[in-house]
């Protein structure tokens, strides 16, 4: 599993969801393109710039070392993606042709926020014949979350993952739970007892090809 594709409805997403992982597979040195497909603009509290959200995802991409090439951001609307779900699955399929990821990584289908839905659903129609397809954890947005893989994170992991999540200040500000140290921090020690391990990430398993 050299080739990565990480998918985001909005900023952030993908950061909650394995923002360890991100972590752990890039210090593994595999190649990593990340697809953001709404920039939030709508959900930008008052007082900040349109752009806010968009620039605290470029703030992360730096923090790891990535370069422009490695990602890309679209500004579709908050909840509106379901209405672009034809644009959104040529986009995927435009990547697979040019990426050929070996492993993606996406929400889950058990995710109830309907950008997520499409994201998840118009993944594994692009992908389900090529590639391993697996799904982050996040927890607000589901009823279910079946925990079927376990990625193992050491402390550092953690802590970049934590970093990641410092550098969007306008979630930070409005208080989000689930951007807490303590919520963080908890989940991933509620994974790691899972499988005896010091902390993980838990991800759905959509497609594995071996």
């Amino acid at each position: 599993m050299n080739k990565v594709l990480l998918l985001s409805p909005h900023t952030d997403d993908a950061e909650l969801g394995c923002g360890g992982t991100i972590a752990k597979f890039l210090e593994e040195g595999k190649e990593i393109y990340w697809l953001v497909f709404s920039a939030a603009k709508q959900s930008v509290p008052k007082g900040y710039e349109a752009d806010t959200i968009k620039n605290e995802f470029l703030e992360v991409c730096k923090n790891l070392n990535l370069t422009p090439s490695q990602y890309n951001v679209f500004d579709y609307r908050v909840r509106q993606l379901p209405v672009h779900r034809q644009e959104v699955l040529e986009t995927l399929v435009k990547i697979k042709r040019e990426f050929r990821p070996d492993l993606v990584i996406g929400p889950s289908l058990n995710d109830y926020h309907q950008d997520h839905q499409v994201v998840a659903n118009e993944m594994i129609r692009a992908f389900k014949g090529s590639s391993s397809i697996i799904s982050y954890e996040l927890p607000w947005n589901h009823v279910t979350f079946s925990n079927q893989m376990f990625v193992r994170l050491s402390a550092h992991h953690l802590e970049k993952k934590l970093e990641m999540l410092q550098c969007y200040h306008t979630q930070v500000v409005m208080n989000r739970s689930y951007f807490s140290d303590e919520f963080v921090r908890g989940l991933a020690k509620t994974r790691g007892v899972q499988i005896d391990a010091e902390y993980a990430e838990a991800f759905e398993v959509i497609r594995w090809i071996m």
